[in-house]
């Protein structure tokens, strides 16, 4: 939701940065693709909704998600933990 009342989509991910504790953002998955909103653009996030602190004009001009802004998925980062535990016992 942006600052003038507009549900822009919803989120894809949350993106993350677990070892130092770091929220990077969140992908949202809008009419035009998935979009990537940076932290610092992120209010408050809820159960049943993101506020974000740009306005829909700003948001209209979010950068296009690619899937490489250096954050890994949680899951991924989850699996690749475990192999690294079972390769070093």
């Amino acid at each position: 939701m942006t600052t003038d009342g507009v549900t822009i989509g919803t989120v894809d991910k949350v993106l993350d940065n677990a070892r130092e504790h770091i929220f990077d953002g969140i992908v949202v998955k809008t009419d035009t693709g998935r979009r990537f909103v940076d932290a610092p653009e992120v209010a408050r996030i809820s159960l049943r909704q993101v506020n974000l602190t740009i306005d829909f004009a700003q948001a209209s001009q979010l950068p296009e998600y690619s899937g490489t802004l250096g954050s890994v998925d949680t899951k991924v980062r989850r699996s690749g933990r475990r192999w690294w535990r079972r390769l070093f016992r």
